[in-house]
């Protein structure tokens, strides 16, 4: 038996100078010790970013959201909030909740063992290494790039690791067929085919964190109607009679397609039907194979999921895919891109107004919208302490081969300032302005780097190949964005203060990109003082290092304003 609420499987960091733990170092509790005293621990520790907001949907969130229910209003989440720790009476309501459910919690159970389905099995009885659970490790068609092992290296698992990935693999499992198994009608030839990513997968994942794990508890349960009552985890869906679609039940090998009841249904969706097989090992219990099958497919909804961001489609694109016989959804989530920085999409972040998101979804672009859990923060933003250290963690999975395949992880976190989310306010305004400011520098030094290519007689570097400059600068601006970001916490509605930060930012951004540029203009041959002369559309055009130059001052001069004000001044 290993009861997930009572052993020791969560790694967690302690809040400095706590006396529940030892001050600076790692321990491992169990979900017991892990709610009732959240306010002494700063967050859980995880073997791959990506195990991080796959526990907290699986099970500290919901288990909190079904014994505590909703903060009614913004006064309640606020006062809930400000009291730092779960009151006397509310660790009372949670220990009796845990109490309760306490036998659906054990790993190894035989009648009800958690996140699985008993006695599932195909209909040979063949079962895979428990590689197939860890996204690390490689298994079939899944081989990460500098994998120690292969997928004939026997993989033991201990029931604390077997925890993690069994809960990972339900959020972010590859697509593609799956084992067949007994007492699942949909199986064919002891397969399914078309299975989805698991739910995450299908998502940019966004998650606001706090300077506890019981802040970051909160600032993940948002306030605002009760759930439904057939909103159920998954864990009070066990019905093993009567017709799935009714029961919803998770404890069987059937399964459905459909849209989420709500938050606590969401949050535990059960994308596989899975089964752990323990054994006595010479180290002890250990999961060395398991079974895998397809599980219930979830239908993404706005409604439903609150941590993402989403692409709102152009009117004129959405017209014209419903002309042609579809019905897309007027949203879609929207997907982190690997390598790209998560400062570069606070564009999407902080468009607040959701009832407004089509406002820039013109005929050339998508609009977007922000994250209901950012939105609803926005709405507390000025209740919260000033200068509160509020990060936003973003995770991400690549798949490729037809998301049969894990080809990378994205993982980033930014400071963000609260007042920020505040779309009427002056850091919301300073922070998007210094963005935008990035971009069109990176654009500018691409085109000075294609202007140059031109007048050697060459094309420019083409978007989707090799490394550009631009590339480059960005790199080089990500620490100082950073730095903006942190320092314009304490800012408020200073304007004064955003000003100044903005200023520093426009002359640290100047330097780091003439540093490129230079760069840039040193590959510059000989050649290139005379130029080349070229004629497109009837109209002639000179290209040469003197004028690629006034163009590339002239553009920076049109972004970096304040700098170019402060140097017309002096």
């Amino acid at each position: 038996m290993f009861n997930l609420q009572d052993e020791s499987w969560l790694p967690v960091r302690p809040v400095s100078g706590t006396k529940r733990v030892p001050s600076g170092g790692l321990s491992e509790v169990g979900l017991r010790e892990l709610l009732l005293h959240a306010d002494v621990f700063q967050d859980i520790v995880v073997d791959l970013p990506t195990q991080k907001p796959a526990i907290y949907r699986q099970l500290l969130l919901p288990l909190v959201l079904d014994a505590l229910g909703r903060p009614a209003n913004a006064a309640e989440w606020t006062s809930m909030f400000d009291a730092g720790a779960f009151s006397r009476r509310q660790q009372d309501h949670l220990s009796a909740y845990l109490d309760t459910h306490r036998h659906l919690f054990d790993l190894f159970e035989s009648a009800e063992p958690f996140g699985q389905v008993s006695g599932l099995c195909t209909v040979k009885g063949e079962t895979k290494g428990s590689a197939l659970l860890v996204a690390t490790a490689a298994t079939g068609n899944n081989v990460p790039l500098f994998s120690s092992r292969s997928e004939g290296d026997r993989l033991e698992l201990t029931p604390s690791q077997a925890a993690r990935w069994l809960i990972h693999t339900h959020c972010w499992d590859t697509a593609a067929i799956k084992t067949g198994v007994v007492g699942d009608p949909q199986a064919k030839a002891g397969k399914t085919t078309g299975n989805p990513t698991g739910p995450l997968g299908q998502l940019g994942v966004i998650m606001p964190m706090g300077r506890t794990l019981y802040e970051t508890l909160l600032l993940n349960v948002s306030f605002g109607q009760a759930p439904r009552s057939d909103d159920l985890p998954q864990w009070r869906r066990r019905d093993r009679d009567g017709n799935v679609e009714h029961t919803l039940s998770c404890a069987t090998p059937r399964w459905q397609s459909r849209t989420a009841r709500g938050l606590l249904d969401a949050w535990t969706w059960q994308s596989r039907r899975i089964r752990l097989f323990p054994e006595q090992t010479p180290a002890g219990l250990r999961v060395t194979r398991v079974v895998v099958a397809a599980g219930d497919r979830l239908v993404v909804s706005p409604d439903t999921e609150p941590h993402t961001t989403w692409i709102t489609q152009r009117p004129a694109l959405r017209a014209k895919k419903i002309a042609n016989g579809r019905d897309p959804a007027p949203v879609r989530p929207r997907r982190h891109q690997p390598g790209r920085a998560a400062w570069r999409g606070l564009e999407a972040l902080l468009a607040m107004d959701s009832s407004n998101g089509d406002v820039d979804a013109t005929a050339r672009r998508s609009g977007f919208q922000s994250s209901h859990l950012l939105s609803r923060l926005s709405e507390v933003s000025q209740q919260m302490p000033g200068g509160y250290p509020l990060q936003v963690e973003l995770t991400g999975i690549a798949y490729g081969n037809q998301s049969a395949v894990i080809e990378d992880v994205f993982f980033d976190e930014i400071p963000l300032p609260v007042s920020a989310l505040d779309p009427d306010g002056i850091v919301y305004g300073t922070l998007l302005t210094a963005v935008d400011q990035a971009e069109k520098l990176a654009t500018a030094v691409n085109h000075l780097s294609g202007d140059l290519r031109r007048a050697a007689g060459s094309d420019p570097i083409p978007w989707d190949k090799g490394q550009r400059p631009g590339d480059t600068l960005l790199h080089t601006l990500d620490p100082i964005v950073r730095r903006l970001l942190s320092g314009l916490r304490a800012a408020g509605e200073d304007f004064d203060l955003s000003e100044r930060g903005l200023t520093a930012w426009e002359h640290k951004a100047e330097r780091a990109t003439w540093k490129v540029a230079d760069q840039v203009f040193s590959t510059a041959a000989p050649g290139l003082f005379t130029g080349r002369r070229t004629t497109k559309d009837g109209k002639e055009h000179v290209y040469r290092l003197s004028t690629a130059e006034r163009a590339f001052r002239d553009r920076l001069d049109a972004i970096l304003t304040r700098r170019t004000a402060a140097r017309k001044d002096s």
